[in-house]
């Protein structure tokens, strides 16, 4: 069995690495961050020109047509890198659904101007795994020509600067569906909501009285429960491509420093301690890269895969707490220093291990999969 990459795929991470090694350097994000800044726009338009943007979308909305697997090795260079772009709520949460369940008109009208760079999307979706609570938040009232939604959604992943969000709601009737909504909506209020110290990326978004068209409904009235099953399973695969992309750029750069610093004349790596906790790290992030290519590999394949893809996102929780906190304890008191390097992938790694769900809710979920596979003869993860 062949499990090395295609020439295209190769070709993509190549590109990719090129793109966010050029603008995401220690020099630049440092001085981004001194100026106050949270995106790159100019890193942003690059990525729609050579259309890494529209990756997984078809060639006449200006995509490229690839697939699950091209996405996941552009998200880990952007991981590698920490470019500070809305890469992943732009594609996984705003792109792939409306590709998957909107129309052709919604697929012109939204994902061509998403691919040159025009439009920003995301999805209200930072509570996923708790689905009551979701929809609980946006009440949809029935209208002739559409709906009008009242309520309040919370940390929307880059919500702070989308053009078009998609929002479960709750029916009259009690139907669930998923809708698209424009931010300069008359009744939109939006406000930034500080992530730690990676700025103001999430908004909490208030809906008063906001009508929405019909043609804004994402696939059919009353599917929102199958669209949210089907965004969280891919949203988590895009975490994980991210976190393995952190946390291996961050063992590498502790490797090269302790075998760089020296105490008591020697280099710190030749400590045992030392070279037995990045022993530890290596061994994590073949864990949380294993499980992720498998979910992934099912996924792409059209094989159940969810308690592959809750596996995979436990261990890119859990394993790169464990990596990322070697990494800046290694460094010692320059580890803390919020401007040095290696802060920076300490501060992705926590964010995206309690995005949509941390270590404990992963594994509640996997052992409810569990337990249900069980109650009709378990077999266990295929593998």
């Amino acid at each position: 069995m062949n499990f090395e990459f295609s020439d295209e795929q190769k070709a993509i991470r190549e590109l990719a690495a090129q793109i966010f090694a050029d603008a995401s350097n220690d020099e630049s994000l440092l001085a981004m961050a001194r100026r106050g800044e949270i995106y790159n726009e100019e890193l942003w338009q690059t990525l729609s020109e050579q259309g890494l943007l529209a990756i997984c979308l078809p060639e006449e909305y200006g995509g490229i047509d690839l697939g699950l697997t091209e996405m996941c090795l552009l998200l880990e260079e952007q991981g590698r890198h920490v470019a500070p772009v809305p890469l992943f709520a732009n594609l996984v949460l705003g792109a792939l659904p409306i590709l998957q369940y909107g129309s052709a008109e919604q697929h012109q009208r939204w994902l061509a101007p998403y691919a040159a760079g025009q439009l920003k999307l995301t999805a209200a979706i930072a509570e996923l795994g708790m689905h009551e609570a979701i929809y609980s938040a946006v009440q949809a009232l029935e209208e002739a020509d559409g709906w009008t939604l009242s309520g309040t959604v919370s940390m929307v992943p880059d919500g702070a600067i989308a053009d078009l969000v998609l929002v479960p709601v709750t029916h009259e009737d009690g139907g669930r569906s998923v809708v698209a909504v424009s931010t300069t909506a008359e009744g939109v209020n939006i406000s930034g909501q500080e992530v730690g110290l990676l700025g103001e990326k999430a908004a909490q978004i208030r809906f008063g009285d906001v009508h929405v068209a019909q043609d804004s409904l994402i696939g059919q009235r009353g599917q929102g429960e199958d669209i949210l099953v089907w965004l969280e399973e891919r949203a988590n695969l895009g975490h994980c491509a991210q976190q393995v992309g952190v946390s291996e750029e961050a063992m590498k750069r502790t490797a090269t420093y302790i075998s760089e610093r020296e105490q008591f004349g020697v280099p710190l790596g030749s400590f045992q301690a030392l070279a037995m906790r990045m022993a530890d790290s290596f061994i994590d992030i073949e864990a949380m890269r294993s499980t992720y290519w498998l979910a992934l590999w099912r996924l792409d394949s059209g094989i159940e895969s969810a308690a592959e893809i809750r596996t995979a996102k436990w261990w890119a929780c859990d394993g790169a707490h464990r990596v990322v906190q070697t990494a800046q304890h290694l460094h010692g008191g320059m580890g803390a220093d919020v401007e040095y390097p290696i802060h920076r992938f300490f501060l992705w790694a926590k964010q995206i291990s309690y995005s949509l769900g941390n270590a404990s809710l992963q594994l509640e979920k996997l052992g409810a999969l569990l337990a249900a596979d069980d109650s009709q003869g378990f077999k266990g993860l295929e593998v």
